[in-house]
């Protein structure tokens, strides 16, 4: 499956925007994750995207969530590598445990994505170019604003060689180059 071929299997299962524009957002950090750490930047792109595709389906539910995406994308012909990425992303599922770099920069790229995007409603103006590192890093310890956001998700990106500023930074400048598209 190519990334044309995926957004549209995406927007098959996931019919809300937001739940789209996070799945795209994920998908351009997750790129830069990958050419950060000398990864292939297509084959975690594509689990950025996808690793949501059954959110509707689930209802999120800590259960099932990622299970049945892991299911569905197996069935796909993605491999075990990948499908093991997307079952162990839920941040909802503290039971599950992440054992390989792919897993830990999954789970904390598409955190981190919504701790932005909620940023961003911080400053008047609502736009990605108002929000800073140091206002991700200042966030990440105000338990009131991140109250549902799995900051030990995020943190993973230290398991993975990545300082947090340092990933702040390097996922900040990932979704402004689509900050159009997400509306931000």
């Amino acid at each position: 499956m190519n990334r044309d071929q995926a957004f549209e299997y995406l927007k098959t299962h996931i019919k809300s925007e937001g739940m789209i524009r996070h799945s795209l957002a994920s998908e351009v950090v997750m790129r830069a994750a990958a050419v950060r750490l000398g990864e292939d930047p297509d084959r975690w792109g594509m689990a950025g995207l996808l690793h949501d595709v059954d959110v509707e389906i689930t209802h999120a539910d800590a259960d099932t969530h990622a299970v049945v995406g892991a299911e569905m994308l197996a069935k796909e012909d993605f491999d075990s590598e990948f499908t093991e990425a997307i079952r162990r992303h839920n941040e909802q599922a503290a039971h599950v445990k992440r054992e390989s770099t792919f897993q830990f920069a999954l789970a904390a790229c598409e955190t981190i994505t919504g701790l932005i995007t909620a940023t961003t409603l911080v400053y008047p103006d609502k736009k990605l170019a108002s929000v800073k590192t140091k206002s991700i890093v200042k966030r990440m310890k105000e338990k009131s604003f991140a109250a549902s956001v799995n900051r030990d998700n995020i943190l993973e990106c230290e398991r993975i060689g990545i300082p947090l500023p340092e990933f702040a930074e390097l996922a900040i400048s990932a979704m402004k180059t689509i900050s159009e598209e997400l509306g931000l």
